[in-house]
């Protein structure tokens, strides 16, 4: 194997003949980041799926988070029949499944008949935004650090409990604790030993404020890879908490305690690799870093709804709690929703506004078209911002989903950017949560009007 864990098609052809291999996980990520796909035998992917692709109900682009197919999406309806899209196999994706026996994975993009890219599928949207910075003669890079909180209860108990009195698995505040991490360490190493097999690198793993809460960090890499290594860290860590009779959850904001975040470090390099976000003095942020800064700040109002796509994305932007409020850029800064840390050719900018729940192709497509939008205009440097940002007179993000989707829909940067007929399925997107969030009875109101109303 070329690096430790993927395949090239010879490497899974042997292996499935000796038997190592028997299952096959071909997926593409959903509107929400979730994978989605088929579980082929090796032989019919390698003798069929490798040369004609295969093919898949186009609802998965058209459905709520419980896969219920909804009204309003120009993409497929049930006037339109429900046809198939096609899923094509990223050979450059096909890696061992270490935690799930005997299975390869391999991600797919998603086109529409006649091999027209889907342009709403959440890869597309990334690769567009790449093809861009590529036309300046740049390159993205890119890590996630995905939260999670973990619970020594079961998917199941905890569904049939209606999600109450779930066990964490830490009692306290771990963060940084090698005593409290220790407790979990036989899920936690399992999830990270998994990952590297599979050969997505990992750099460390470490607690968090929340009870139970962790995080496990990977290795900074170009974009598109740093996507797919989050949709395949995000599907495994489920997994293999279940397979313990645990569970865990990726959602921006649990509990009133500090909210899952997904803070998202990217960089851009030109065709040598050099670092173009740092000056020519080997310090200071460059004069391209400034216009990028300016790009994300001008529009992190429009792009709300990509970093923090929930009704319950909103309830994690909270003063004081590490998830920001303002939107500003500052040095090392953590009130701040752009943080830039990093010394050197490691200098970035850290995106704090993702939660647990966000799409990480959808977030860096984000990221990456406001700006180069930044830098195609040459937008002046906004002046970094010193102190506590959440006490301070600075613009704010959206409090609620319906703020965020009325701006993303009516912004004409985002139609520019990623065209309209893409905003407009995002936008639906939104409406479906929101309809059915306002429909629901939830335990909050029978607590508050039951007896006392």
């Amino acid at each position: 194997m070329a690096q430790t864990g993927t395949l090239s098609l010879a490497e899974l052809r042997a292996l499935a003949e000796a038997g190592e291999i028997d299952t096959v996980l071909m997926a593409a990520p959903d509107m929400q980041g979730r994978l989605q796909g088929k579980r082929v035998m090796p032989r019919f992917f390698l003798e069929s799926v490798t040369e004609d692709a295969a093919e898949g109900c186009s609802y998965l682009l058209a459905t709520d988070i419980e896969c219920a197919p909804v009204a309003g999406y120009d993409l497929t309806s049930w006037e339109k029949g429900y046809g198939d899209f096609v899923f094509v196999p990223d050979l450059a994706t096909l890696r061992i499944a270490p935690w799930q026996p005997g299975a390869a994975i391999i991600l797919c993009d998603i086109e529409l008949q006649g091999h027209k890219p889907a342009d709403m599928a959440p890869r597309s949207m990334l690769k567009k935004q790449l093809a861009r910075l590529a036309d300046h003669g740049l390159t993205a890079y890119a890590a996630t650090e995905l939260e999670f909180i973990l619970f020594r209860t079961s998917y199941e108990d905890a569904w049939n409990s209606g999600y109450r009195d779930l066990v964490p698995a830490n009692q306290y505040n771990c963060d940084y604790s090698m005593l409290g991490t220790a407790r979990v360490e036989p899920v936690i190493r399992k999830i990270r030993n998994a990952m590297e097999a599979a050969g997505i690198q990992v750099e460390n793993s470490k607690g968090e404020c929340n009870l139970g809460q962790h995080e496990i960090n990977f290795r900074y890499g170009e974009a598109l890879e740093a996507a797919d290594g989050h949709v395949i860290y995000k599907e495994a860590a489920k997994e293999i908490a279940a397979q313990a009779g645990h569970a865990l959850t990726f959602m921006a904001k649990y509990n009133e305690r500090e909210g899952n975040s997904c803070h998202t470090h990217l960089s851009l390099r030109d065709a040598s690799g050099k670092a173009v976000f740092l000056d020519d003095d080997g310090h200071s942020p460059s004069k391209t870093f400034l216009q990028f800064l300016a790009g994300l700040i001008a529009h992190a109002e429009e792009l709300a709804l990509l970093f923090a796509p929930n009704i319950n994305s909103y309830k994690r932007y909270a003063s004081g709690s590490f998830a920001p409020t303002a939107i500003a850029w500052g040095m090392d800064n953590r009130t701040c929703a752009f943080r830039i840390l990093g010394h050197g050719k490691s200098l970035r900018v850290e995106n704090r506004l993702p939660g647990g729940d966000v799409n990480p192709y959808l977030a860096m497509a984000a990221m990456i078209a406001a700006g180069l939008d930044g830098i195609e205009r040459e937008l002046p440097p906004v002046p970094v911002f010193s102190g506590n940002a959440y006490n301070a007179d600075l613009p704010q993000m959206p409090k609620t989903l319906a703020d965020a989707a009325r701006l993303f829909i009516g912004s004409a940067f985002t139609k520019a950017a990623f065209g309209p007929d893409v905003v407009a399925h995002y936008g639906n997107m939104a409406r479906v949560e929101l309809d059915a969030f306002n429909f629901a009875v939830t335990d909050w109101e029978r607590y508050r009007s039951f007896e006392r109303m």
